[in-house]
């Protein structure tokens, strides 16, 4: 395993902390609120690494390029997130979840047509047993009456939103490559941030906001989760397709949902289903393959 696949993994299990956090704080803000102000507090310790690291000058990014980072927040942080909540409300938690797999073959399609990157047969196989895991680990039969169209419309919204966030990250690559690593990061973090925040002020959103925020008792959580899940999570996720092909991280990204399993087993003692751990060997079985174990 490179440096690359170890921050793509480091990233996934930082982020799977990350949601035992905010589950077990007992927490109920509001999906946009919550990623909101996970974003809001984040942008300090980014700006503070900036400058213990590399100091204050400011770096020379093209405009164009500059503009590409932006872009990527935006469609990958503000559109991408916010679609996919709306996706959330829509059809729940546990056909989102499914939808979320679709994550990887969309990074894989155009990592190939964006960047010319290519995997082999070996890795594709591997990519398959890792998608099969993921829904094996994360679906759950719901029996429920549903308004076929009101489904429908909430899966192309998911759908949607999870081809934004892809979309996002494979134009960031070059970026990451060709210019300062925290400096992309936090431009990106901050176009992402900047974009939540005109929606919110859009909607007339930012009472209803602050109203939420004035009702949280359990703050100590959220941020310790903001800070392992979005500042070292982010760092992580990026430098992952810093060091590798997109398509191999994208992969390894989605191991969050296996490391989710066995930490809700330990820490917050949910039951796990044979289903679920054969979902686990495959998932694992699948990153073996695509990382050349």
């Amino acid at each position: 395993m490179g440096l690359g696949e170890l921050y793509a993994t480091g990233c996934a299990f930082a982020w799977a902390i990350a949601v035992i956090l905010f589950k077990k704080s007992g927490e109920h803000l509001p999906p946009f609120a919550l990623n909101l102000v996970k974003t809001a507090m984040v942008l300090p310790l980014f700006a503070l690494t900036i400058l213990v690291v590399e100091g204050p000058a400011l770096p020379a990014i093209p405009r164009a390029d500059l503009g590409v980072i932006v872009l990527s927040g935006v469609l990958g942080i503000a559109a991408g997130d916010t679609l996919y909540f709306r996706g959330l409300n829509a059809i729940g938690a546990s056909r989102m979840a499914v939808a979320q797999a679709l994550y990887s073959p969309f990074v894989i399609l155009l990592s190939m047509v964006w960047l010319g990157e290519r995997l082999s047969a070996w890795q594709f196989a591997g990519v398959g047993l890792v998608l099969s895991g993921i829904v094996l680990v994360t679906w759950r039969a719901e029996r429920e009456a549903v308004d076929a169209r009101a489904l429908r419309i909430g899966v192309a919204w998911a759908v949607f939103s999870v081809f934004l966030m892809a979309l996002g990250v494979v134009i960031a690559k070059p970026m990451l490559e060709q210019h300062s690593f925290l400096w992309v990061v936090t431009l990106r973090v901050a176009a992402g941030f900047l974009g939540m925040f005109a929606i919110a002020v859009g909607r007339r959103q930012l009472a209803a906001l602050w109203r939420a925020y004035r009702g949280v008792t359990h703050w100590p959580a959220i941020v310790a989760g903001g800070i392992t899940g979005t500042y070292l999570s982010m760092m992580m996720w990026l430098a992952g397709y810093k060091y590798t092909q997109a398509s191999i991280a994208a992969v390894l990204n989605e191991l969050a949902a296996v490391f989710i399993l066995p930490l809700a087993v330990i820490f917050l003692r949910e039951p796990v289903r044979a289903r679920q751990a054969v979902g686990v060997l495959l998932a694992l079985a699948g990153v073996a393959l695509v990382v050349g174990l």
